[in-house]
């Protein structure tokens, strides 16, 4: 995740790993329950189990969609697979309300830094100009895409602070009016699938219970 997987990584970019894993199914059974994350072991690296994954990517939230569309694998099983192939399913028009609600609260931080240092983090500006391309682009064509391509180079401008910030401001609120223009006749549903992905989940977990049965024989 994080700049590699966006298409804006330098020579001093971190490694931000963003994975999900599948806790065996009788730990559930258990008062004490699986856990929902962990991070870890790697630096910068970060895991959600299956349930939790899916339940936040079913409310559209913008880093977990971004998770799951990013367009960098280090590995994947056959559940991931399966997981990875249901992407289209999380996506709603829900993701116009929960990026921009991000975006918004994003936004305010700039520009309080902005009134007490007189500019903005410029990194954070550059992500949140991407951030709201990016969410337009999917209320207009009903796809995720992260990766920034052609726009390489206008936001390292913006994160190297080469850019005004009333030229960066000018810049977010525009890309916010498209996406609220573009919301309303978005191809994408009014809700996402949650019935396919919770049907993905049972049959996962039920797997995972049959396997640990038949081991224990």
């Amino acid at each position: 995740m994080g700049s590699r997987a966006f298409g804006l990584a330098t020579d001093g970019s971190d490694t931000d790993l963003r994975g999900v894993f599948l806790a065996p199914t009788a730990l559930f059974w258990r008062f004490e329950k699986p856990p929902t994350h962990v991070e870890g072991p790697a630096p910068e690296q970060f895991s959600w189990e299956l349930e939790r994954f899916c339940a936040l990517a079913l409310r559209a939230n913008p880093n977990i969609l971004e998770c799951l569309h990013s367009p960098l694998v280090e590995h994947v099983d056959d559940t991931g697979r399966e997981l990875l192939d249901l992407r289209q399913a999380f996506l709603s028009r829900q993701a116009h309300e929960t990026f921009t609600r991000y975006a918004l609260g994003q936004r305010k931080k700039l520009e309080a830094d902005v009134r007490t240092h007189g500019a903005p983090r410029w990194k954070h500006a550059m992500h949140l100009l991407r951030l709201l391309t990016s969410a337009r682009d999917l209320l207009r064509t009903g796809s995720l895409t992260i990766e920034v391509g052609e726009q390489r180079e206008p936001l390292l401008a913006v994160k190297r602070g080469e850019v005004p910030w009333s030229e960066v401001e000018h810049w977010m609120v525009r890309l916010a009016t498209e996406a609220d223009e573009a919301a309303v006749g978005s191809p994408l549903p009014p809700e996402p699938d949650t019935a396919r992905v919770e049907d993905f989940l049972i049959r996962v977990r039920r797997a995972s219970a049959l396997r640990e049965t038949a081991r224990d024989r």
